[in-house]
């Protein structure tokens, strides 16, 4: 007799839990915008040697690529990049970085990477020394460099 009130009260419960209302799920929130992080532009070509600099003696004399050398500018000199090339100068004693613009040719130096401009080896904290040893990385002139 136990068993025949079992199944029907069995039965009984899984149909009342049959019959309730599911909760409404949340609605969807607005799209997550996903932030892209800019590429960080990358150089075509690298170079580690030593720097020196050029200054009161060449300012005003017309470089390999015809322009004007002016001391106070951020230029250098380098053996085989194209004119107008950005490279990036990273003093490595002191870490200091700056970016120059390839205007000259040179240095005819053995052992020497680049020259740059005066203002540039006083912003790399170079001047006193007159040689550093330095990173080179060049870039294209439409990538911006950060």
């Amino acid at each position: 007799m136990l068993r025949d009130v079992r199944l029907p009260l069995a039965l009984i419960l899984s149909g009342l839990a049959g019959c309730t209302t599911p909760t409404p799920s949340a609605p969807p929130g607005p799209p997550v915008a996903v932030q892209q992080q800019p590429i960080a532009p990358q150089p075509f070509f690298t170079q580690t040697g030593l720097a020196s600099f050029y200054g009161h003696a060449h300012d005003g004399k017309i470089t390999a690529s015809g322009q004007n050398f002016d001391l106070r500018e951020f230029t250098a000199a380098h053996r085989t990049l194209a004119f107008g090339t950005l490279v990036r100068v990273t003093d490595l004693e002191n870490g200091q970085t700056i970016t120059v613009k390839i205007t000259d040719r040179g240095p005819f130096v053995r052992g020497r990477v680049i020259d740059v401009s005066l203002a540039a080896a006083r912003a790399l904290g170079m001047q006193e020394k007159g040689v550093t040893r330095v990173r080179l990385e060049a870039f294209r002139t439409d990538q911006p460099l950060s």
